[in-house]
């Protein structure tokens, strides 16, 4: 018992550390040493928990389709308002973004490089979907406006991943000396002040609060052609 879970902790500490790398670095720019050099593990040592770079990647994409999953199933509850629970979930998610950097780099794989996650392990996939049925109940049971669903959800997915690309430049911009904690802290102390030095709220609520006024607006008529 004591060695699996020996075992399990140095598989959660080479995926965070694998994690670290990609949400900064990327997919191709990302290398199995530069992953083992981080936690002081031989390249043999990590062999034995991940064979592959693309094992790696993998399993964090596959992580990531367990967060949403659990997210949207917590928000998700019988009786609860469409509306409320479609902006519940993408606020939400996107809070859980910031401050997670495995999903983070799951959502830069999954974005990039499409071709290492399968159809049904396609977490970009299952969140369109999602939120497509989320659009389409508010729109039937919540008075949400008549916008086209699909469309709706890529809308809303496109600025889920514009935020990620903003974490991404943010961790980008610390320098290699900085320790993983000291990271961590300034991109938790940048995400929740303001110029004011006041808190921000979560996962970019202002932004999230425009963006579902505005698709909370009817839908202005067609003009009619002369």
């Amino acid at each position: 018992m004591a060695k699996q879970e020996r075992a399990r902790r140095t598989r959660e500490k080479v995926l965070t550390a694998a994690a670290e790398v990609f949400a900064v670095q990327g997919y191709d720019s990302t290398t199995l040493n530069t992953v083992a050099e981080r936690i002081a593990m031989t390249k043999g040592a990590l062999y034995g928990h991940f064979p592959s770079k693309r094992s790696l990647a993998r399993a964090l994409i596959d992580e990531s389709r367990h967060t949403w999953t659990s997210l949207h199933a917590a928000y998700d509850i019988p009786g609860a308002d469409a509306a409320e629970v479609l902006q519940g979930v993408v606020v939400g998610f996107t809070d859980r973004l910031r401050s997670d950097v495995r999903l983070r780099a799951a959502l830069r794989l999954a974005v990039d490089h499409p071709d290492l996650a399968p159809a049904r392990c396609d977490v970009l996939a299952e969140m369109h979907d999602a939120l497509t049925d989320l659009v389409r109940r508010a729109q039937r049971d919540s008075g949400f406006p008549d916008h086209c669903p699909p469309l709706v959800a890529e809308l809303l997915l496109t600025v889920i991943r514009g935020l990620l690309t903003t974490a991404e430049r943010t961790a980008d911009n610390t320098t290699p000396d900085n320790s993983i904690a000291d990271r961590s802290t300034a991109n938790t102390v940048a995400a929740n002040s303001t110029a004011d030095n006041s808190p921000a709220p979560r996962g970019g609520e202002p932004l999230w609060r425009l963006l579902f006024t505005a698709l909370s607006a009817d839908p202005a008529p067609t003009p009619a052609l002369p």
